[in-house]
């Protein structure tokens, strides 16, 4: 039922006496029956007020959906880790290739003493180098993958290189080293190198995986995995 009710206005020295009747469907405002230009009490009062600022929470009975919190690095985080992740796979990179060379070396002379030589700078390398390097571009790259959109297990050449450069880790403390150690102890001992594997097969393999490594991480082959497809079905879903 519409409330009558007066209110003054004073413009200048003329006082104006309008009469205003409530609209029961606007709360808060009155009708048009007020002379045109003039606002009302609930109009002064909620200028510059929008509804978007107050949003009306869900009905009863609705599911909301909340996102996980996932790590994200910042920009001169995420540099700086990239900068660490290049620099230790090249770095690793570097040594396969060096430890090739001395395999080949020890391999192929036929000076004892350069055998000798070859495989005592193989485990200088494989005992003081390839293990910090290795851990080195695996923490990194594993950072760079939870702090960035790539994700983890997104991307199928994120995925693949992953598990190769765990591979290639663990093949490294428990394969090519203890395959040095002991061509050392042959060689030192005044034998002769006890099997040509020792020294090339850990280096020839780890070469070739850090080369398919490199090419994948500039490529980028293969598109998103099952995951990285239901989860960008569902950023999109959530944008629109």
């Amino acid at each position: 039922m519409p409330v009558t009710g007066l209110f003054l206005r004073n413009h200048g020295m003329h006082r104006t006496l309008v009469r205003a009747v409530r609209d029961p469907s606007r709360p808060g405002r009155y009708d048009a029956r007020r002379p045109r230009g003039e606002a009302s009490y609930a109009d002064a009062g909620t200028r510059g007020y929008s509804r978007r600022q107050t949003p009306s929470p869900p009905p009863p009975g609705t599911v909301v959906q909340v996102k996980p919190s996932r790590l994200k690095l910042s920009r001169p985080a995420r540099r700086a880790t990239l900068i660490v992740h290049v620099a230790a796979s090249a770095g690793w990179l570097g040594l396969t290739l060096g430890l090739l060379a001395l395999g080949i070396t020890a391999t192929t002379t036929g000076s004892a003493v350069t055998v000798e030589a070859s495989v005592r700078a193989m485990k200088l390398f494989a005992d003081w180098l390839l293990l910090p390097v290795a851990f080195l571009t695996l923490l990194s790259g594993l950072l760079l993958s939870l702090g960035t959109p790539w994700g983890l297990a997104r991307h199928r050449w994120v995925c693949t290189k992953f598990w190769l450069t765990l591979a290639t880790t663990t093949a490294t403390a428990f394969a090519l080293r203890p395959g040095v150690n002991s061509a050392v102890a042959a060689v030192t001992a005044g034998g002769p190198l006890p099997d040509t594997g020792d020294v090339l097969f850990g280096p020839v393999v780890s070469l070739s995986a850090y080369v398919f490594m490199t090419v994948i991480s500039v490529l980028k082959p293969w598109g998103p995995t099952r995951r990285g497809r239901r989860l960008r079905a569902q950023e999109a879903g959530a944008r629109a």
